[in-house]
């Protein structure tokens, strides 16, 4: 799976968001990519919770239920498997994750189980820790 890129849930919420900095190069990528795109059912379950959790925006469920079923039209979907379990528990005492750094090692397990070996996010502190993914930002593909 060396073409296929993990896509981060801030890299979707960026191609969705008009005030976002980074709204171009995430439509982009999504739209006229020449990889295989994939995004973990971690990141879609993120994904509903910032859109639906904001006082300024006025999105619920099934809105952003929609928004979201556009978007995976260009995605496929990694689930967790026992395989993705079995890294989840051995990076956890490599990297010895708290609070929320814990998803993220959460992602990129699932991500690994399917091969997948590079992931894109603005998230890149907590990323590139993890010796076992790629990093890429939106701004460097």
């Amino acid at each position: 799976m060396n073409n296929y890129l993990l896509i981060d849930t801030n890299i979707l919420i960026s191609a969705i968001d008009s005030d976002s900095k980074f709204l171009k190069n995430a439509i982009k990528l999504i739209l006229d990519s020449s990889f295989e795109l994939c995004t973990t059912c971690k990141n879609i379950s993120e994904f509903l919770a910032v859109l639906t959790r904001s006082r300024e925006v006025d999105i619920n469920g099934v809105e952003a239920l929609e928004i979201l079923e556009s978007l995976l039209l260009n995605f496929g979907v990694l689930y967790p498997s026992e395989k993705s379990f079995r890294k989840f528990v051995e990076l956890i005492p490599n990297y010895r994750p708290r609070g929320l750094w814990i998803y993220d090692i959460e992602i990129v397990s699932i991500g690994f189980s399917y091969g997948v070996s590079r992931i894109v996010t603005q998230n890149i502190c907590d990323c590139q820790r993890i010796k076992e993914i790629g990093v890429e930002t939106l701004e460097y593909l």
